[in-house]
C-alpha cells in the first residue's frame, strides 16, 4: 500500500458495504464480473477479496484484478494489483481517483475466452469499474447478483 496524499475530507464513500454484477460484459468469449466493497484497513481489503473471489464460479475466474483507496489519519493510502492481467490494477485506480472514491475497493474479474483481446480489455475493466461506482453513487441497496 502506497501513501499518496493528505486527505481533505473531500472523498466518495461507497453508498453499501459489498455490490457484485456479475457477467456485465462479454466480447469474444471472454466474460467480466465486478465488485465493489467499503473498507478501511488491510484486513477489510482482505477480506473483500475474499468475499469477491469465492462468489460462485469466481474460483475459476482467469484475473482478479483490483484497486483500492483508503483514509487513516488524514492520510491517503492507494493499493493496486494487477493478477496478471497487466495494467488492468491502474485502469481501476485510476477511475478511483478521478471519481475521487475513498474507503473503496474494486475487483474487476474476468474469464478468459481464449481470444486476445488487446487493447479492448482495458475498456472492459474500465467500463466494468465505472458500472459498479454508478450502481452504488445511486444508492442503491446492497446487491448480489449471480
Amino acid at each position: 500500500m502506497v501513501k499518496s496524499a493528505m486527505y481533505f475530507n473531500d472523498g466518495n464513500e461507497p453508498k453499501n458495504d459489498f455490490l457484485n454484477f456479475e457477467k456485465i460484459i462479454r466480447d469474444r468469449r471472454s466474460v467480466y464480473s465486478v465488485s465493489l466493497g467499503r473498507v478501511t484497513n488491510r484486513e477489510e481489503i482482505k477480506q473483500f477479496l475474499k468475499k469477491t473471489k469465492f462468489l460462485k464460479h469466481h474460483g475459476r475466474a482467469t484475473h482478479h484484478s483490483w484497486a483500492v483507496r483508503i483514509v487513516h489519519d488524514g492520510v491517503l493510502y492507494e493499493s493496486k494489483n494487477d493478477d496478471g492481467e497487466t495494467g488492468a490494477g491502474n485502469v481501476i485506480l485510476r477511475i478511483l481517483q478521478k471519481k475521487h472514491m475513498v474507503n473503496t475497493a474494486v475487483c474487476v474479474t474476468r474469464w478468459y475466452g481464449g481470444v486476445k483481446l488487446e487493447a479492448d480489455r482495458f475498456k472492459h475493466v474500465q467500463d466494468a469499474t465505472m458500472f459498479v461506482i454508478e450502481e452504488d453513487q445511486r444508492g442503491k441497496e446492497e446487491k448480489i447478483n449471480s
